[in-house]
């Protein structure tokens, strides 16, 4: 299905937009979705890689 702007047609269509109620109800479920991930730290091998990859960094700015 094809649409108006794909045609260069400027459409008269508004982006829908969320009441305060329902982007509050998405983010209380967001943060409920993702709080174990937040909690749950790096990883030492991900640690340990940033690091280096820190090291690296600093040793080409010198």
């Amino acid at each position: 299905m094809e649409t108006p702007a794909a045609h260069g047609k400027k459409s008269d269509v508004k982006p829908a937009k969320l009441g305060r109620e329902v982007q509050a109800r998405l983010g209380q479920q967001l943060r409920a979705m993702y709080d174990d991930v937040l909690n749950q730290g790096v990883p030492d091998r991900f640690a340990d890689l940033i690091k280096r990859l820190d090291a690296n960094g600093n040793k080409d700015k010198q």
